[in-house]
C-alpha cells in the first residue's frame, strides 16, 4: 500500500554539497542505466507498456534479478522495499539518505518519491519526480490514500503533458511561463530554449517536486511562485506560456491536480482570455483544455468568444465524450468506483446534476494555441481532428501561422501572381470502382505534421501537382484552361478559394519567384 509521503526529498540549489550529493545520484542512475531507453530494453515492450495502465506485475517478474538497474526500478517505479545491501551495489545510500530520496525501514530501503526516466527532445536523459503511485499510470492507480491526502498528490508524466510537450513552439525565448507547473516536465523542457523559466502552481508542494525534477535532471533551476493562474506573474510579460492547468469540468474541486475550482470550463476560458496580457508581441501562449458542448450553442462560437483580442488562434478539438464517459472517466480518475455501490452513485449524480444545470451535452478536449500578432484582423481557426498526428509538432504550429500571416496580408490578384510549392511527402490518391476511366475523386494527404487529407477535382489536383516554385499561380491555371478547354477567366474567378484552402492548410508553401 503507498501513500503521500509525508517528506519530500531536498535539492538545495544554493548548497554545494547538496549539489554534489544531487550530481551523484544522477551519475548512480545513468551508469545503472535507469533511462528511458535502458527501462525499453529490460522490460520489454509489454512490460513497459503495461507500467502505463497501472499494470505493475510484467515490470515485477522482469526485475527479480540483483542487477543495479532492476533495484532502481523496484525502488522508484514499481514502489517495492529492497534490501540495503541492494540498494548499495546501485545508489550513494548515505547521499540518498542524507537528501530524502530514500527512507530506511529495518535492514530495507523505500524510496520516497516516484523517479520516473524521461527522454528529452534531443536525446537527453531526464527524470520526472512525482508522488509515490503517480508516475505509474496516473493518480487513478493510487490505493489506500485518504481523500486529504489526495487533494495534494502532485502527478508526473501523462499522455497529457507529453502531448503539450510536442505542441509547445521550440524557439529560442527570452522568458517563458509554465503555468501550473506540478511536476516540472514543461518547466524542464523550457529551461532548454529560454533564458529564463517561471514556473507557478497554487499546490506547494508541487512546486517542491518540479524543484526535484529540474535538479535531478541537471536543468537549470527555475523561479518557482505559488499562486493561481497569472496571480503570481504579476506584471511581467513572457515570450512563451504553457499550461496543462487543472481543466477538469466537475463539481467542486476535491482534486487539486485536475479540478480547477471554477464553474464549468471558467477556468480554461479565463485563462484563454487573460493570456494576452502577460505576453510580449509575437509570443505563444500555449495550453491544454476541456470545453463544455451546450445545447443550442455551436462548440466552435464558444471557444471563438474567449479569444482575447490582438490574438490569432488555432483551436484543435481532439476528443468529445458524452457527460457519462467524461464523468465515468474522472469518477475512476478519484478511486471512487471503489467507495462503495450507494457513494458511487451519489458521486455520479452529482456529476450529472452539474451538467444538467450548465446544459451540457458533451465534453470537447484539445489544445489552444494562441499567438499574440496585434493585428486588429484577428486569425482564429477551430478545427476538429482527432485523427493521429506526427509529434513533435511545434515547427507545425509556427508554419500554421506563418501561413495566416501570409493568407491576411495576399488578395487574389497578388495570390494568382504568386509562386508556390508543393510540401514536403504529399502524396495524391486516387478513389474510384475498379476499371473506371476516371476517379470519383482525388485526395492529396501529408505524411507529416497534422497529417492532413483533403479532396480536390481534377483542376485542383493538376495545380498542385505542377507547382514547383517556378511559375506564377495564374500561368498555371492559363495552362490548366487550356488543356481542360475552360474559359481561362472563369477559372482564374473561381480558384482563389481553393488555393487559399491548400495554402492554409499546408499542401502548398509560398515561394520566392526565381531571380
Amino acid at each position: 500500500m503507498v501513500g503521500v509521503s509525508t517528506h519530500l526529498p531536498t535539492a538545495d540549489v544554493q548548497d554545494p554539497e547538496s549539489n554534489a550529493r544531487t550530481a551523484r545520484l544522477r551519475e548512480a542512475l545513468l551508469a545503472a542505466a535507469f533511462t528511458a531507453d535502458g527501462l525499453l530494453e529490460l522490460l520489454g515492450a509489454p512490460a513497459y507498456a503495461a507500467l502505463a495502465r497501472s499494470e505493475t506485475v510484467p515490470a515485477l517478474r522482469a526485475t527479480r534479478g540483483d542487477s543495479p538497474l532492476e533495484t532502481l526500478v523496484r525502488l522508484f517505479l514499481l514502489q517495492r522495499p529492497v534490501e540495503r545491501r541492494r540498494a548499495q551495489a546501485a545508489l550513494p545510500v548515505a547521499d540518498c539518505l542524507a537528501d530524502g530520496w530514500l527512507v530506511q525501514d529495518g535492514d530495507e530501503l523505500r524510496a520516497s518519491v516516484d523517479v520516473r526516466p524521461y527522454g528529452g527532445p534531443e536525446g537527453q536523459d531526464w527524470w520526472i519526480v512525482s508522488d509515490l503511485g503517480c508516475a505509474v499510470g496516473g493518480a487513478g492507480g493510487i490505493r489506500g490514500v485518504g481523500e486529504a491526502d489526495r487533494a495534494e498528490l502532485v502527478l508526473g508524466v501523462g499522455g497529457a503533458s507529453t502531448t503539450l510537450a510536442g505542441i509547445t513552439v521550440r524557439r529560442p525565448v527570452g522568458k517563458a511561463l509554465d503555468l501550473g507547473t506540478g511536476s516540472g516536465i514543461q518547466a524542464l523542457h523550457a529551461a532548454q530554449h529560454a533564458t529564463r523559466v517561471t514556473a507557478t502552481d497554487l499546490n506547494p508542494r508541487a512546486l517542491r517536486i518540479a524543484a526535484l525534477t529540474l535538479a535531478l535532471s541537471g536543468a537549470e533551476a527555475a523561479d518557482l511562485r505559488e499562486g493561481s493562474l497569472f496571480e503570481p506573474a504579476g506584471d511581467e510579460t513572457y515570450d512563451l506560456i504553457v499550461s496543462n492547468p487543472p481543466f477538469v469540468i466537475s463539481p467542486g474541486a476535491r482534486l487539486t491536480y485536475r479540478d480547477g475550482g471554477m464553474g464549468g470550463d471558467d477556468l480554461c476560458r479565463t485563462l484563454v482570455q487573460q493570456s494576452a496580457a502577460y505576453l510580449n508581441d509575437g509570443g505563444y501562449c500555449q495550453l491544454l483544455a476541456n470545453w463544455q458542448h451546450v445545447a443550442g450553442e455551436e462548440w466552435q462560437d464558444r471557444l471563438r468568444s474567449w479569444v482575447p483580442q490582438g490574438c490569432d488562434a488555432w483551436i484543435v478539438q481532439r476528443e468529445v465524450q458524452d457527460i457519462t464517459q467524461y464523468a465515468e472517466l474522472w469518477l475512476r480518475d478519484a478511486g471512487d468506483h471503489r467507495a462503495g455501490d450507494e457513494a458511487y452513485a451519489a458521486r455520479y449524480d452529482a456529476w450529472l446534476d452539474e451538467f444538467e444545470a450548465r446544459g451540457t451535452k458533451a465534453i470537447g478536449f484539445g489544445w489552444i494555441t494562441l499567438r499574440k500578432s496585434g493585428s486588429e484582423a484577428s486569425s482564429i481557426t477551430v478545427e476538429e481532428w482527432p485523427h493521429p498526428v506526427e509529434q513533435p509538432l511545434g515547427e507545425a504550429v509556427v508554419a500554421h501561422f506563418d501561413r495566416q500571416d501570409y493568407l491576411r496580408a495576399t488578395d487574389d490578384a497578388a495570390l494568382l501572381a504568386g509562386h508556390f510549392k508543393l510540401a514536403d511527402e504529399v502524396v495524391q490518391e486516387q478513389v474510384g470502382l475498379p476499371g473506371a476511366e476516371d476517379p470519383e475523386h482525388v485526395v492529396l494527404r501529408q505524411n507529416r505534421g497534422m497529417r492532413r487529407a483533403t479532396k480536390v477535382d481534377t483542376v485542383g489536383a493538376g495545380f498542385a501537382g505542377v507547382c514547383d516554385g517556378t511559375l506564377p499561380a495564374g500561368r498555371i491555371l492559363d495552362a490548366i484552361a487550356q488543356l481542360v478547354g475552360e474559359d481561362p477567366v472563369l477559372l482564374r474567378d473561381r480558384t482563389p478559394a481553393s488555393i487559399r484552402m491548400l495554402v492554409e492548410q499546408g499542401f502548398l508553401e509560398p515561394v520566392a519567384a526565381a531571380g
